[in-house]
């Protein structure tokens, strides 16, 4: 009974941090907003028995990939955020409420905690190391692979256009 709740707890959270993500106006803050997606996304999988699936979500994108996204905005010198003094709307129609449904869901966690056949059951999916190195591996090296040019490219692109703004 649990496991469907958590499940729609961290989804709404996810999709409200989406949400979030795209109506700040600072970049600073629609970085930070996915770092939320990205950490409900990490509950998620480690809902659905994919550990170690949860733990590169957390370690590579929460933690490396958005710590880069962070260093570039503040190197690019984003300026300064627009603040009135007042909580966003965004903040007001989705903060609040998310609050309290989590708030709710953590007590209701609390007050089941222990009760029979009320455990979350993880480990029963796929998600474990073997079987993700067999996918990437094996299976879907070639996307894999294509995928991997395509960052390179990525990368060089922000390189090129990096220089150049600097150059003038």
């Amino acid at each position: 009974m649990i496991h469907p709740v958590l499940f729609f707890v961290f989804a709404a959270v996810a999709v409200a941090g989406a949400i979030n993500l795209l109506a700040q106006k600072h970049p600073i803050n629609s970085a930070l907003s996915l770092i939320v997606v990205m950490g409900a996304l990490a509950v998620l999988y480690l809902l659905l028995g994919a550990e170690f699936v949860a733990a590169i979500q957390v370690i590579v994108y929460a933690g490396a990939v958005m710590v880069l996204f962070v260093f570039v905005i503040m190197l690019l010198n984003a300026g300064e955020e627009e603040h009135d003094g007042a909580a966003s709307r965004v903040a007001k129609i989705f903060g609040y409420p998310a609050v309290a449904l989590g708030g709710g869901a953590l007590i209701y966690a609390l007050a089941t905690r222990g009760a029979p056949g009320m455990q979350v059951e993880i480990g029963r999916f796929l998600g474990g190391t073997r079987q993700v190195g067999r996918l990437l591996f094996r299976d879907f090296l070639l996307p894999f692979e294509v995928t991997s040019v395509l960052i390179l490219i990525a990368i060089m692109g922000a390189v090129v256009l990096g220089r150049r703004g600097g150059e003038q």
